[in-house]
């Protein structure tokens, strides 16, 4: 079944069947949760909306698993962490974290050390708090702060290896691969993960813009050939420059077939029906453009020399 279809029994139930043709406007919040911050006091004044309100991590935590955000979740990460060799012994720069599932599973599965860092200030301070949570022993294994994309600086030659996870997006290459290097001792490694497009996206194209509005990001990818040429610049040996579209897409097709098997067991309330179908819109989206070629998911591992950066 394609997700396409999947959003349409979706919308169906967010409709009430047959009979009903009054749509359930997208709830405000869902049930309240520790992790997610409270929103301000009425006399405060109006923040910026969060691109990740308690309705949307919900649904995406439902669909990869507590903590993560990307298809495949934590064995997905295991994968994408493997050819690294990452160990008890070895330290890892953690980019894109989302809300700390990554950063948690790496430490406890493979007893790494974990800097994670975070763009989204909501998801890097759930991710903190969620961390603390888990015990004294996970708190001193790993970490999330925030980082910016478009002035990025990590502690210097401080982590073995690193595992950036869509991390880019729409920051200029040279510098994030610059601070990646950098903060990295002789002979480190790297595995990248990221969205590109090998032509520049037009944002003024209608399902470019549905896109980037419902993912809350900027028409803006960096090239693949950028990520190899200025890894290469910084002294790596770039192995691999794979495209993993169809990896991608496929899991992402699993993961919601299961939430639909589940919902169509247990019918969901009009609320929750409408909050998985703003999630489904957005993945039809991306797994369209994907499907097409116009954006891809590619991923690299270099490996650094005596001297990196």
């Amino acid at each position: 079944m394609h997700l396409s279809a999947l959003r349409n029994w979706l919308v169906r139930l967010r409709h009430g069947g047959e009979g009903q043709s009054t749509p359930v406007p997208l709830p405000e919040n869902l049930a309240a949760s520790p992790d997610i911050i409270a929103p301000p006091a009425a006399h405060s004044a109006p923040a910026a909306p969060s691109l990740w309100p308690p309705a949307r991590l919900a649904i995406e935590e439902e669909l990869w698993g507590t903590g993560f955000l990307c298809p495949g979740g934590g064995p997905e990460i295991l994968r994408l962490a493997a050819p690294i060799g990452l160990s008890a012994a070895s330290s890892l720069l953690l980019l894109g974290t989302g809300p700390g599932g990554p950063a948690q599973f790496l430490a406890t599965e493979l007893g790494v050390w974990v800097n994670g860092h975070e763009a989204d200030p909501d998801l890097a301070a759930i991710a903190a708090r969620r961390i603390q949570r888990a015990g004294a022993a996970m708190a001193k294994r790993a970490s999330v702060t925030g980082w910016n994309r478009h002035a990025p600086a990590f502690t210097p030659r401080a982590s073995h290896h690193a595992l950036a996870l869509d991390a880019i997006r729409d920051a200029a290459v040279p510098p994030v691969l610059a601070a990646i290097a950098e903060s990295l001792k002789p002979h480190g490694q790297v595995v990248l993960v990221e969205t590109v497009a090998q032509e520049p996206l037009d944002p003024a194209d209608p399902a470019i813009a549905a896109w980037c509005r419902l993912e809350g990001r900027a028409p803006i990818l960096p090239q693949p050939e950028a990520i190899s040429r200025g890894l290469t610049r910084l002294g790596f040996d770039v192995r691999v420059a794979e495209d993993v579209s169809a990896r991608h897409m496929r899991l992402a097709v699993l993961g919601w077939r299961h939430l639909v098997r589940q919902m169509a067991r247990d019918r969901p309330a009009h609320d929750r029906a409408a909050a998985v179908v703003a999630q489904a819109e957005l993945w039809t989206r991306r797994i369209r453009l994907m499907h097409s070629g116009r954006i891809r998911m590619m991923r690299f591992h270099a490996i650094g020399g005596a001297t990196i950066g």
